[in-house]
C-alpha cells in the first residue's frame, strides 16, 4: 500500500497542481471524484474569497482536496525602482491607449503574515494544505497538524527539502526546472541549481525519510510511471489540466497552448517579480531584454504585470498574459477533467504493460 496515498486519502497517485488563477472548484472536485487529489491555489486571494472557493469545492466533493498558500517573504518596497519600472513599461501601456498605474502595491499577502487565512483553513479543514515559496512559522504548522491536516511543501533542492522535513512537513513536492509557474525557491536571491525533475526526485528520495511527489513537465501516464519508478510516491501535474474546460484559463492562454507557442517556454521574472516558467510571449520578450535588478520585488511587480495584461486584452491582444506552463506544454489535451483522469490511468497501465 502506498502510504502517501493512504495519508492523503486518495486512490490514484495523481495530484492536480494548485494553479493560482487557473484552478477552480469544478476542476479540483472532478480530480478528487476521479480518485486523485484536486487542488486550489488561494495564494492570490484574501481570506474571505478563499473561504468561498474552498466551500464551493467542498459542496462538489466530500473527498480530499489540497489548498495551496504562498509563503514568500513580504515584499520590500522600493519607490524609486517601482517608478522606474512603470516608466519603462509606459510605452507598452500607450500601445493600448492606457496609462500605467500611478503606483504599485503589494497585491498578495503572504501566509507568513495572514492569520485570517489560517483561521479559514482551521475552520474548513481541507484534507491537505501545501506551501509554496517557503514555510510559515512553526506555530502555524503545529495548529494545522493538530487539526489532522496533511502538509506538503514545494522544494527545488535538497536543502529546502531537508528544512521541510525537519519542520514536520508530511511530504515534499520536488519541483523540477521543467515545471510551469513560479519556482518555489525559499530564497530567490540564492543561486538556483535548476535541477531537472528526474535528478531532483532521485536526490530527494535517496536522502529523505518522508515521501516525495514529483512535479515538472509530466503530462501523461508514461511520465507518471517514469517518475514513480524513480521513487516518487505520487506526481503533480499542472499544465496537463490547463486546457480542460473546467480551468479558468482565458481564450488567449488556451489558443497559445494549441499553437507553436506551446513549443517554447521560458523562465521570466518580468511579469511578477519572481522566476516563473511561461509560454514565450510579448511580456517574456520584455524580460529577455531587461536587467533582473530593474524589476520590483514579488508581488509588487505583478501589480504592473496584471495591469498591462488587462489593458492589452481590452484591445484583443493576449500576448501579455501570465501563461504559466511547463516544458511539456505541447502535450496538453483539451478534454474534460474526468476524461483526462481516465486517459492518464489508461496510459499508466499501458506504460507498465509495455516495459
Amino acid at each position: 500500500m502506498n502510504k502517501l496515498l493512504e495519508k492523503l486519502a486518495i486512490k490514484l497517485p495523481i495530484i492536480q497542481a494548485p494553479m493560482a488563477g487557473v484552478s477552480t472548484p469544478a476542476m479540483a472536485s472532478e480530480v478528487a471524484n476521479a480518485g486523485g487529489l484536486g487542488s486550489l491555489g488561494v495564494g492570490g486571494l484574501n481570506a474571505q474569497d478563499a473561504r468561498e472557493m474552498i466551500r464551493a469545492t467542498q459542496q462538489l466533493t466530500a473527498l480530499s482536496i489540497n489548498v495551496n498558500v504562498f509563503c514568500h517573504q513580504p515584499a520590500v518596497a522600493d519607490v524609486k525602482r517601482e517608478s522606474a519600472w512603470l516608466s519603462f513599461l509606459s510605452p507598452q501601456f500607450k500601445r493600448f491607449d492606457s496609462q500605467p498605474p500611478a503606483q504599485l502595491n503589494e497585491i498578495y499577502t503572504s501566509f507568513i503574515e495572514d492569520d485570517a487565512m489560517l483561521e479559514v483553513l482551521l475552520e474548513l479543514r481541507p484534507r491537505v494544505v501545501s506551501f509554496h515559496f517557503g514555510l510559515p512559522a512553526q506555530r502555524k504548522i503545529a495548529l494545522l497538524k493538530e487539526c489532522g491536516i496533511v502538509l506538503l511543501s514545494t522544494a527545488t533542492n535538497l536543502d529546502e527539502a531537508m528544512v521541510a522535513q525537519n519542520e514536520g512537513i508530511d511530504a515534499v513536492v520536488a519541483q523540477g526546472y521543467e515545471a510551469g509557474g513560479h519556482r518555489g525557491m525559499f530564497d530567490p536571491a540564492k543561486v538556483d541549481d535548476r535541477l531537472g525533475i528526474f535528478a531532483l526526485t532521485r536526490l530527494l528520495v535517496a536522502n529523505l525519510d518522508i515521501p516525495v511527489i514529483a512535479a515538472g513537465g509530466i503530462m501523461d501516464g508514461a511520465g507518471i510511471v517514469a517518475a514513480m519508478d524513480l521513487g516518487a510516491q505520487a506526481v503533480q501535474l499542472g499544465t496537463a489540466f490547463v486546457g480542460c474546460p473546467e480551468s479558468s484559463a482565458d481564450q488567449f492562454f488556451r489558443a497559445a497552448l494549441q499553437s507553436e507557442a506551446a513549443l517554447h517556454t521560458t523562465m521570466t521574472s518580468a511579469i511578477s517579480g519572481r522566476p516563473a516558467r511561461c509560454l514565450a510571449n510579448l511580456f517574456t520578450a520584455i524580460g529577455d531584454e531587461t536587467d533582473r535588478s530593474a524589476i520590483p520585488n514579488y508581488p509588487i511587480a505583478y501589480d504592473a504585470g496584471k495591469a498591462l495584461n488587462a489593458a492589452a486584452k481590452k484591445l484583443g491582444e493576449g500576448g501579455f498574459g501570465a501563461h504559466w506552463a511547463g516544458q511539456g506544454a505541447p502535450l496538453c489535451r483539451s478534454v474534460p477533467v474526468a476524461n483526462l483522469m481516465v486517459l492518464l490511468l489508461s496510459e499508466m497501465e499501458a506504460a507498465r504493460t509495455n516495459r
